[in-house]
């Protein structure tokens, strides 16, 4: 018998329907976010000069952002109090801003 997830108070489960190519994964090196009041949109692009692709476009409301962003700050905390800290990655000197076109 399987047992049930733990729930909190008002919480609901939720099954997740993916496609086997969604859960392979996509990598990523690049991400450019662009915003208006309604929206911000993340592109997750995969660049290798002289050429990118754009792998991935997530739209998200501003309040949904604002708790992704909490959500990787407090994964990022966790994993470098397990593993040590992160040393930033630094931007190749004259590195060309990606421009997304159609």
């Amino acid at each position: 018998m399987q047992d049930k997830p733990k729930q909190g108070p008002g919480e609901t489960q939720v099954r997740i329907k993916a496609k086997d190519e969604v859960l392979a994964g996509t990598y990523a090196n690049t991400m450019i976010v662009t915003h208006t009041k309604e929206e911000f949109v993340l592109d997750f692009l995969s660049v290798f000069p002289p050429q990118g692709t754009l792998n991935a476009r997530v739209i998200l409301s501003p309040g949904h952002y604002k708790r992704i962003i909490r959500a990787l700050a407090e994964n990022l905390g966790r994993y470098e109090a397990r593993f040590g800290a992160i040393e930033e990655s630094v931007s190749p000197e004259g590195e060309a801003k990606p421009k997304l076109e159609a």
